[in-house]
Parts: structure tokens; sequence; C-alpha cells
């Protein structure tokens, strides 16, 4: 992987864009319209990101994969912004999570 100079920074400054555009105008912004639907919408494409994702990785190009999870990790921060959960409690949970290995961790969850 190449350095092109950027961090996750990007979406620590994505996500306050897109947290910037609720209440705008479905007409003119992506981003207001996919929070005026509500979260059933954007959980719908959410889904159909994850799923694109998954087809580009199977059968196509690194480039596609980097470009459809760019569309997938921007559908994500949008229904974080619309459910008001901030990327910096992922980023803690994620920490949180650091050196634990996976099985250990998934054991650990509450038996629902």
């Amino acid at each position: 992987m190449s350095d092109t100079g950027t961090d996750s920074g990007v979406l620590d400054g994505l996500f306050a864009v897109i947290k910037s555009r609720r209440g705008g105008s479905p007409e003119t912004s992506y981003t207001a319209k996919l929070l005026a639907r509500g979260r059933g919408e954007i959980a719908r494409k959410l889904g159909e990101e994850a799923c694109e994702t998954i087809v580009a990785a199977l059968d196509e190009t690194d480039d596609d994969v980097v470009s459809e999870s760019a569309d997938l990790l921007y559908h994500l921060l949008v229904l974080w912004a619309q459910m008001d959960i901030d990327p910096v409690d992922v980023w803690a949970e994620l920490q949180r999570r650091e050196g634990v290995s996976g099985i250990d961790e998934k054991n650990a969850r509450p038996k629902t």
C-alpha cells in the first residue's frame, strides 16, 4: 500500500462534513437526502455498498475494491451521523479490542 500523504484523519473530516449536512437541502446534497430519508434507507444503502465491495473483491480490480470501500465507509459514517454515534466511540472500541484475540473477544460478548 502506498503512502499518499493521507491518514485515517480523513474519516474524521468526512464525518464533520456529513454532520454539517443535517437539515440541508435534499435537492442539492446527496448526504442531506440520505439523512432525511432516515435510518432504514441509510442501512439499506450501507448493505448495498457492502455487497458491491464483496463483488469487487471477488471479481474486479484492486482499484474497484478501493472505490467500493470508500463508498462503504462513507455510508457507514452517514449511518453514524444519523444515529448520533461519534466515531471517537468506535475508535475507542477498536482500541479496547487491540491485542485481544478475535475469538476471545467474540466469546466474551453477552449471549443473546
